[in-house]
């Protein structure tokens, strides 16, 4: 049996879970929290796409495809504003439960407008089409988000290792108080934070639905959980460990329908994340941190 198309296409679909996993470990970095409304974004960002699309047929794609990038991260900006910011000062589960509120918010606003009805996802110049790569024959979209993934990954870490706002954001993880009695900006460094997550799902949602065409209100929750799934296994807080845990997520779940176990992927997603907080409680990239008493 030839695993290696498997191979590929599970590397292109960790890709895409990579690009919605870094936002949930970039939110948990800054404030401790898993966004859980997070998912819900990626798919209303590609409802957004189809209703542009269908709505204005005559506009360029790349037109459309900017407007809702922008649409999708000012939902995040104001998702932040509206429903975390508030609650700063709030109990950690106060904050949690917002966030499911607000996933349930977005759920049951896109059923309201579709009806509850799957939507098809526009086709996409060049992403859509299929090319044959490495022997293996899929649309570009597949080849595609692993590079995407990686090249976004680095331009992060060169964002948040080598600029001014990047040594703002490591100060807040590092120490919230501290941070904003040395001056940080911390209201702008979280609503940056979360527009940069927007950004990601909104580009992860544009390679996930080229692939994967159907869109209803519940889209958003299968990619969602197992981006959290791969955040967790590489290490919550951790870019890179975002990225790799995805990688590991999406191979193995291939290779798992490679051998007939397409049945049991999400029992396999799951057992991977149980044995690495077995193993590793902190993820493959996690830092072990104490706190003071």
């Amino acid at each position: 049996m030839n695993i290696f198309p498997y191979i590929v296409r599970g590397l292109a679909t960790g890709g895409q879970f990579a690009l919605v996993a870094i936002g949930y470990t970039m939110v948990y970095g800054i404030l401790k929290l898993i966004n859980f409304a997070h998912g819900d974004l990626f798919m209303v960002s590609g409802i957004l796409l189809i209703y542009f699309t269908a709505s204005f047929p005559a506009m360029p794609i790349l037109f459309s495809l900017a407007v809702m990038v922008v649409l999708t991260v000012l939902i995040g900006f104001l998702i932040e504003k509206c429903a975390y910011s508030p609650l700063r000062e709030a109990p950690r589960m106060s904050v949690m439960i917002s966030a499911i509120g607000v996933s349930y918010l977005l759920q049951n606003l896109v059923c309201y407008v579709t009806g509850g009805l799957s939507k098809q996802f526009p086709d996409i110049p060049l992403l859509s089409e299929s090319v044959k790569l490495f022997g293996v024959k899929d649309k570009l979209t597949v080849f595609l988000s692993p590079v995407v993934a990686i090249i976004l990954m680095g331009v992060l870490m060169l964002l948040i290792n080598h600029t001014k706002f990047g040594m703002a954001m490591r100060a807040v993880s590092r120490d919230f108080q501290t941070s904003q009695l040395m001056g940080i900006k911390i209201n702008r460094v979280i609503s940056t934070t979360f527009a940069i997550g927007a950004f990601l799902a909104a580009v992860g949602s544009v390679l996930y639905f080229s692939k994967n065409t159907g869109i209803n209100h519940m889209a958003g929750s299968t990619p969602g959980i197992k981006a959290f799934i791969a955040a967790v296994v590489g290490g919550i807080g951790s870019i890179p460990g975002a990225v790799v845990g995805a990688i590991i997520i999406g191979v193995v779940e291939s290779v798992a329908k490679a051998v007939g176990l397409a049945d049991f992927s999400d029992v396999i997603s799951f057992g991977i994340l149980i044995i690495i907080l077995i193993v590793k409680p902190t993820g493959l990239f996690g830092e072990k941190t104490t706190e003071k008493v």
